[in-house]
């Protein structure tokens, strides 16, 4: 019973019949929907944790294809879904597609950026540029790639806030993930202090951290950055593993401001000196 049929007469017990029957149907579709989602994504997770073992893929790899498998998998149950309630509660969509084609409802809905974003994130996945768990600075974003989609690509921000990033608006990538990343510490001493003596301490502190298993390379002390206003700085340098370098950055300025202070030598903070013109003084 079709009741966007042309001549269809208003009828109390025939309208009651159909909101029984369609209402059962669509009750069913939507549990069916609700079963099927959460299955069909437990065995995309299995199957993918399955090939990442026989392929030997990286575990942000992994998540990647994971997370987008998923996101299809979810567009498609969705599409299909909402034909079949169209479909019954009477609405004959088959012209509809036959006549325009999807590409053409695309494009008829004003969906060019949608066409869009599918066409770059097919590309940001070919060319590996992202990757879950990987921190990037993209679109004007900065943080950790939770989702790489089909449409949008989701970034956490180091303060908690969820970013969602249309594809197409990733014009370039900066992926802060790939290699060994740089822990650099300034640090500055009093001009009055021996350069030499400090350089020594924290080199002693740095050849500590060469035991940190956090450190790929170094720590070493370069020398003399910087004549600050009321500082000499000095920098150390080395190269820790991805994603450990605010850590470790943290970890030894409080060690190297620890051996200075044992050292008795002076860190310095800023200085202010007032003069006050006495009037008198010119009489």
């Amino acid at each position: 019973m079709n009741l966007f049929e042309e001549g269809f007469e208003f009828n109390p017990s025939v309208l009651v019949e159909w909101l029984i029957t369609g209402g059962v149907k669509i009750l069913i579709l939507l549990i069916a929907f609700a079963i099927i989602k959460p299955i069909g994504r437990k065995a995309i997770e299995a199957a993918i944790h399955r090939l990442s073992k026989q392929r030997n893929l990286s575990e942000s790899r992994s998540l990647t294809l994971q997370k987008l498998s998923v996101n299809i998998f979810s567009y498609v149950v969705f599409f299909i879904l909402v034909i079949m309630l169209l479909s019954t509660i009477g609405i004959n969509i088959g012209p509809l597609l036959a006549g325009a084609g999807i590409v053409g409802l695309a494009i008829g809905f004003g969906a060019q950026g949608l066409v869009s974003d599918i066409v770059t994130g097919f590309f940001i996945l070919l060319e590996r540029q992202v990757e879950v768990d990987d921190y990037v600075t993209a679109a004007g974003y900065d943080g950790i790639v939770e989702e790489v989609g089909i449409r949008t690509t989701k970034i956490r921000s180091f303060d908690g806030t969820l970013n969602f990033v249309p594809n197409r608006n990733i014009s370039g990538v900066a992926n802060h993930s790939r290699g060994n990343m740089r822990a650099l510490v300034d640090i500055g001493i009093g001009y009055d202090e021996n350069i030499d003596k400090a350089m020594e301490v924290l080199q002693k502190v740095a050849e500590r951290f060469e035991q940190d298993e956090r450190f790929k390379e170094g720590p070493s002390v370069l020398g003399v950055q910087s004549l600050g206003s009321s500082d000499v700085v000095i920098r150390v340098l080395g190269k820790t593993e991805n994603m450990q370098q605010w850590a470790v950055e943290r970890d030894m300025r409080k060690a190297m401001k620890e051996a200075l202070d044992e050292a008795g030598i002076e860190i310095p903070f800023p200085h202010q000196v007032n003069i006050y013109k006495n009037e008198g003084d010119n009489e």
